[in-house]
């Protein structure tokens, strides 16, 4: 994925700063998915995750950062396609939902995006996938549609105590 321009787009009018959104793309196998870049803290590479007993299979367990304790959940597992085989190249991005701070194990992080919020288009109804629900929204970006999480609905469910 290539990064927008966005003085270029500022200078054509077609992104206004108070109609802009960034976002930080990363990606599961062939798919793409987003989240605003104002919610993400850190990314880490992958170094594990302590399990815990009695959560569901999304629930990789949990990292102390810096004297947090963050839950870390597998987006694919999450979004139904089996638990994600972590490798060296995989990462964690952490971000605050809230009060709290979580992370997500994804393949890679691939890109800033910066949109025009009204190129955000609704998830249609009816998709049979486990991954809908847990959308946003969807944007077209170089040919190439991503999805937008919805961090909330990821990890709601969970069952990770405070």
């Amino acid at each position: 994925m290539e990064a927008l321009n966005i003085k270029d787009d500022y200078e054509n009018g077609e992104i206004s700063a108070e109609n802009s959104l960034q976002l930080i793309a990363f990606s599961l196998g062939d798919q793409t998915y987003s989240v605003e870049i104002t919610t993400v803290r850190e990314i880490r590479a992958w170094n594990g995750a302590t399990p815990l007993p009695n959560t569901r299979e999304f629930v990789r367990g949990v990292i102390n950062l810096r004297g947090t304790i963050v839950p870390i959940f597998d987006l694919r597992a999450r979004f139904g396609d089996g638990q994600t085989s972590p490798t060296k190249t995989h990462v964690v991005v952490v971000m605050s939902v809230g009060e709290k701070w979580v992370g997500i194990l994804v393949d890679a992080v691939s890109d800033i995006l910066t949109i025009n919020k009204n190129d955000i288009h609704p998830v249609p109804e009816g998709n049979s996938s486990g991954d809908s629900e847990l959308l946003r929204g969807i944007i077209t970006h170089n040919d190439q549609m991503v999805g937008m999480i919805d961090l909330h609905a990821v990890i709601d469910g969970a069952k990770i105590e405070e």
